[in-house]
């Protein structure tokens, strides 16, 4: 198992968080998504899986949900 943590610029609300959770839970291995709101803020994304994930994987499956995005470090 893996968790890793991202932080995330774009969400919110609830929906947000509804909206990124789904499709990180749909990629191949995903077990878990834990996202800490902060509004208008940078949120913290947690993910669990079996293997990690890219900064790609997560910024494409953040693409999906909305105008989120992976914030800069």
């Amino acid at each position: 198992m893996s968790t890793q943590t991202f932080a995330v610029t774009g969400l919110t609300c609830g929906h947000c968080v509804g909206a990124v959770t789904s499709e990180l839970t749909v990629l191949a291995g995903v077990t878990d998504v834990q996202i800490d709101l902060v509004v208008d803020g940078t949120s913290t994304l947690r993910v669990t899986g079996d293997k990690p994930l890219t900064d790609d994987e997560v910024a494409v499956a953040l693409d999906e949900a909305g105008e989120y995005t992976l914030a800069s470090v």
